[in-house]
């Protein structure tokens, strides 16, 4: 089914319902609970007091769905500029409505920088729900673009980001480590299996004013019981853990970087 030439939702036998955007898979039911779980869990269990949750992009309401399970967000503010995507997606995934309805969420359409300049120390966490860098997508991979974020966040607030496919872009990740360790005092990378994402993998881009912070260990730890509480499909603390190793070539062009004078 096509909408206005660039928005394409279809049905797949192994994957279920689809979103295409631009040409470019967004979402499935099959295997969409990897990106939104770890897009959420990764920042706000590294955080230790997440209530004031910004998301910037993802009009599917994936991230913002998972975003709103956690014990301790109280607002979570979905900024999304496509009026168009949100619609879509309220009409084909029947968890938007649910979603939007819910007391803590806010759907805010209108364009993130300007939110963002407009929005001076409000959120404990900021989720980049961001496209690949091609076309307007590519203003959200720039040095201006987080420094706007880091002026949005509150003292030891989180930044995560979609962070790209280290077996495409690691140049792109290598110049954006580089800015963001000159901005914030603690940056960190993590990844996640996406099969229907170009080489099966996706990376989650993070940054904390805290210069404590660790991302490669939750300072929450969801429990078993708490996993199947809130359903979770894939993320847990040993993922969490495990998603901060990384293969040896992008250790090495990461440190590389962490070396320059």
């Amino acid at each position: 089914m096509l909408f206005n030439g660039r928005k394409r939702t279809l049905q797949n036998k192994t994957y279920g319902k689809c979103l295409v955007l631009d040409g470019m898979m967004q979402y499935t039911e099959r295997d969409e609970c990897s990106y939104q779980e770890m897009m959420a869990f990764m920042p706000l269990n590294s955080h230790p007091n997440p209530e004031s949750v910004l998301i910037i992009g993802g009009g599917d309401c994936g991230v913002l769905r998972e975003v709103l399970k956690h014990p301790k967000v109280k607002t979570a503010e979905l900024c999304e500029i496509d009026q168009k995507v949100v619609d879509i997606c309220r009409q084909h995934f029947p968890h938007v409505d649910q979603v939007l309805s819910n007391p803590k969420a806010k759907l805010r359409i209108e364009d993130g920088f300007k939110l963002l300049q407009n929005s001076p120390q409000q959120y404990d966490v900021i989720i980049t729900d961001s496209s690949d860098p091609v076309g307007p997508a590519e203003s959200l991979f720039t040095s201006d673009f987080y420094r706007l974020l880091k002026s949005a966040l509150k003292p030891n607030g989180i930044v995560c980001s979609q962070g790209e496919c280290f077996w495409l872009s690691l140049d792109l990740l290598k110049k954006m480590r580089k800015f963001t360790r000159q901005l914030f005092p603690s940056v960190g990378y993590a990844w996640t299996s996406m099969p229907t994402y170009p080489s099966g993998q996706i990376g989650l881009l993070l940054c904390s004013l805290n210069p404590a912070t660790d991302f490669a260990n939750p300072v929450t730890t969801f429990t078993d019981d708490d996993v199947a509480e809130m359903s979770l499909q894939y993320y847990n603390a040993d993922v969490h853990r495990a998603a901060c190793v990384l293969p040896s070539f992008v250790r090495r062009a990461f440190l590389e970087i962490d070396n320059e004078k």
